[in-house]
């Protein structure tokens, strides 16, 4: 499929963004004799690794066969942050009433409009991971397929590039599940979900974790009618189960209706309708829907890489195989984002980008190298309320046999949040039994993402829970919920016998009268 022929509609703010992206004019640079980096991959991780490179003084090369910027820019964060912010508006307006407001009988959504923004918005981002841009920071960018010659060089378009040393930063694509008549369906994915122009009437949502909780609120929130299967008893399966049950019932709240427990056995085409049949806690089911949303896992880009011929192993589920240094079995070629790692994040592509930097360019042996196993790396699911987490949540904790305290505070203890009323959630901190030490935490709430980054500076810098209760938080802010946190620490430390210290002390300190 030709870029032109992935971005529908192709209109004036889609031809912007390709012409920022992939150029339909551009002409590779002919190669240098050899370069201190090849880059293969063109997303997050490749632009930072090709741009960290380059700013030091290397000489770098950037292959991308697709769209520079990869899913973050074109298909993921971008796209899905604008969509989503027009669902929790048109969100906010129903509930004006809870405010004193009198909103009108009905929000009246105008999704071409709401997707023309989404065009809009992603075209105009666009230039910070420009074909243009990126040769003006010194890189040599082509566009094409590339395929590993040997364990130095690889080919692009018929050109060969010697490299001192490679990164495979390719990324991953969506899956399809091996149900019967699904493909026949033509359901969307996160590829091409954004494409729409006409909102579906009905929409089923194939997955419950971040993407399909995400997208299933936004499309209920902006009209549809959706219905979410999901093959465990619970959303969000990687995250806190506390946390994951709020975000269940803010779903079910909205209108989305959840079949859990359940296994898709085939789909098929009845008229227009698309019907799909499933078992759900050992019972048949059908629901008809107008269009299927698939998010059901992610596989990695490294088919057509040849990467037997440059000596790197890996395979078709978890990508190349990598060491703690993100190094292959090629010493040459190191990895980086979402083809070799677990955590399929935009901000894990853009820091693991830079350790490949600094341990394939910038160190000596063991000199200056950083382990992957080192980086404190949270994430967010953007439902409504968000979900965040960082380190060990308390179940995964428990599970690795670890003594642990628990500490939560409930935003509806929060002042601020009772004056928003954004009530549902928590701010919950893992520490080891009697100990201060942050081994990781949970956020549930409006804006999650944003405070669980205060927790991810305090582990990365060994700020114990403690030390985090003497840090002033502005009043009112939802923040406080963190401080509040290490309060609980601090009085769970008020054991009787520092309790019965205390009350000598202070007797002992008491002016006669």
């Amino acid at each position: 499929m030709k870029p032109s022929d992935f971005l529908q509609p192709l209109d004036a703010h889609n031809q912007a963004l390709l012409q920022q992206v992939h150029p339909p004019d551009w002409q590779n640079p002919r190669p240098r004799p050899v370069y201190d980096l090849v880059v293969i991959g063109g997303g997050t991780a490749g632009l930072v690794a090709a741009a960290g490179a380059s700013g030091l003084g290397a000489q770098v090369a950037l292959i991308e066969r697709h769209l520079l910027g990869g899913d973050c820019l074109n298909v993921g964060c971008v796209p899905s942050k604008t969509l989503l912010r027009s669902a929790h508006a048109a969100a906010e307006l129903r509930r004006a009433g809870d405010f004193g407001l009198r909103p009108s009988p009905s929000v009246e959504v105008d999704f071409p409009a709401v997707m023309e923004r989404v065009r809009r918005l992603r075209a105009g981002i666009s230039p910070h991971d420009s074909a243009r841009r990126f040769t003006e920071l010194g890189v040599d960018v082509f566009l094409g397929q590339a395929r590993f010659v040997d364990s130095s060089a690889v080919e692009v378009e018929g050109a060969k590039l010697r490299f001192a040393k490679a990164v495979i930063a390719t990324g991953a694509r969506p899956i399809l599940p091996a149900i019967p008549g699904l493909a026949e369906a033509r359901p969307m994915t996160n590829e091409t979900v954004f494409n729409l122009t006409k909102l579906p009437p009905r929409l089923a949502v194939v997955g419950g974790g971040p993407i399909g909780c995400e997208l299933a609120q936004a499309f209920q929130r902006l009209g549809s009618q959706v219905v979410l299967l999901h093959t465990k008893d619970r959303l969000l399966p990687r995250d806190d189960p506390e946390a994951a049950a709020i975000v269940e019932g803010s779903l079910r709240r909205d209108g989305v209706e959840l079949i859990l427990n359940a296994q898709l056995e085939r789909v098929a085409s009845e008229q227009a309708a698309k019907v799909l049949s499933y078992q759900a806690n050992g019972r048949p089911g059908r629901t008809s829907v107008d269009a299927i949303l698939v998010a059901a896992g992610r596989a990695p880009n490294i088919e057509e890489l040849n990467l037997a011929a440059a000596g790197v192993a890996a395979d078709a589920r978890s990508g190349v195989r990598v060491d703690d240094f993100l190094r292959s079995s090629n010493p040459r070629v190191s990895a980086c984002g979402d083809v070799c790692l677990a955590n399929k994040f935009t901000h894990a592509a853009d820091f693991t980008a830079r350790l490949v930097i600094q341990n394939m360019l910038f160190s000596f042996g063991p000199i200056g190298r950083r382990r992957l196993s080192q980086l404190t790396i949270p994430w967010c699911t953007y439902t409504d309320p968000e979900v965040a987490q960082v380190g060990l949540a308390e179940p995964q904790a428990r599970a690795g046999g670890l003594a642990v305290d628990v500490f939560s505070q409930p935003f509806a203890r929060v002042d601020r949040a009772v004056t928003d009323g954004d009530t549902d959630g928590f701010v919950k901190m893992v520490t080891p039994k009697g100990s201060g030490t942050i081994l990781g935490a949970t956020v549930v709430g409006r804006g999650a993402g944003d405070l669980i980054s205060e927790i991810s500076v305090a582990m990365a810098g060994r700020v114990s829970l403690g030390r985090l209760a003497q840090v002033i938080h502005p009043y009112p802010t939802q923040a406080e919920a963190i401080r509040q946190c290490g309060d609980l620490y601090n009085r769970a430390r008020l054991t009787p016998a520092v309790k019965k210290w205390l009350e000598r002390w202070l007797r002992w300190r008491r002016p006669v009268v």
